[in-house]
């Protein structure tokens, strides 16, 4: 079931070496576009980096919080043409979400890599050191990179008792009553 999924799965940092086979990557290539769309504009557009160099040099992309992705077999960088939609953000987002429940489903581990509103240096933004990087057109806006492969790690999923009840509201006739997850 879906709600066994998300009990499970937790953001993984540390890959075996190994690669990630054909076959998966096209599952999750499918599984993103797939993803829902505002009006169906699906401005999204996904690179798929399996080469450790690039990868490598992508885990620079940022000061902090992406150096655990040179250690990644398969990088996606998630885009999205900024000039098909106003919710592009939104769109991306969503698409970098399944990515990550469609690799838990694989059996593989994932960890979201954020890029937009991020800064490489002092001289130029992720973005543009992404763009210079991969030769991404103009239009093109990096959200996030999703790092993924085989985890070197087992997490348990996180505790019932560690979900936020007081961050759900019940705005109807069941108010007073309270929320209590299985």
């Amino acid at each position: 079931m879906f709600i066994d999924l998300l009990r499970q799965r937790r953001s993984i940092r540390r890959f075996q070496n190994k690669p990630v086979e054909k076959e998966k990557i096209e599952i999750l290539m499918e599984a993103a576009l797939r993803a829902p769309s505002s009006r169906g504009f699906n401005p999204w557009e996904f690179f798929v980096v399996t080469d450790s160099k690039i990868i490598d040099k992508l885990s620079s992309a940022k000061p902090h919080g992406a150096a655990f992705l040179k250690n990644a077999p398969l990088a996606v960088v998630v885009c999205a043409d900024m000039s098909k939609s106003d919710v592009w953000i939104e769109d991306a987002a969503i698409a970098s979400l399944i990515l990550h429940l469609a690799a838990s489903d694989l059996g593989l581990g994932s960890c979201w890599i954020q890029i937009r509103l991020r800064e490489h240096d002092a001289r130029q933004s992720a973005q543009e050191y992404i763009a210079g990087l991969l030769g991404l057109k103009e239009k093109l806006a990096v959200l996030s990179m999703i790092a993924m492969g085989y985890p070197m790690e087992e997490k348990s999923g996180h505790s019932k008792a560690s979900l936020l009840l007081d961050k759900v509201h019940f705005v109807n006739e069941m108010n007073g009553s309270s929320f209590e997850p299985r």
